[in-house]
């Protein structure tokens, strides 16, 4: 599995947001998703994005002048368990006050809600997900490439951050 890392800048108010969140952040990055499946050119990505309401997978085209993908390995069913993990939690809600967490730290997740760092970190088993913004994925993700997802413990539910 990958980790995308969005780089690039939109239009508008949504290109404001990009760039308070790299500045907040101290890093180059807004926004990330997890790569779940590749056909055709396109990239089966599971995250939490305010633009489309929530959690939810979504087909992109993933280009590399606006994307950095990640490579945290695959171990026995990991890519099935991630899949499954956002097919539960498609539709929840984007959790505006844990985007604030950013800001103001909170001391824990939302048990319903979603930043994108948030649920990528917890389809792939991290414990205390909410505490990782994009650019903190992305410096744990480099930091452990290939081999991340063979760092975490699987524990069913364990990870599902509530």
């Amino acid at each position: 599995m990958k980790i995308a890392f969005y780089k690039a800048t939109r239009p508008g108010l949504q290109g404001l947001f990009n760039i308070l969140v790299r500045w907040w952040t101290n890093g180059p990055y807004s926004h990330c998703e997890l790569v779940l499946d590749e056909q055709d050119g396109k990239s089966l990505c599971g995250s939490a994005s305010f633009i489309d309401g929530g959690v939810r997978l979504k087909w992109i085209a993933l280009d590399p002048a606006h994307w950095d993908l990640v490579d945290v390995g695959d171990i026995f069913n990991s890519r099935e368990v991630a899949l499954d993990w956002f097919r539960r939690h498609q539709g929840q809600a984007y959790d505006l006050r844990g985007l604030l967490g950013f800001v103001w730290r909170r001391a824990d997740g939302h048990p319903h809600k979603w930043v994108c760092s948030e649920s990528v970190g917890a389809a792939l088993g991290i414990q205390q997900p909410w505490r990782f913004g994009p650019n903190a994925l992305y410096v744990l993700a480099r930091t452990f490439e290939g081999r991340l997802v063979s760092l975490l413990r699987w524990q069913g539910e364990s990870h599902d951050n509530g």
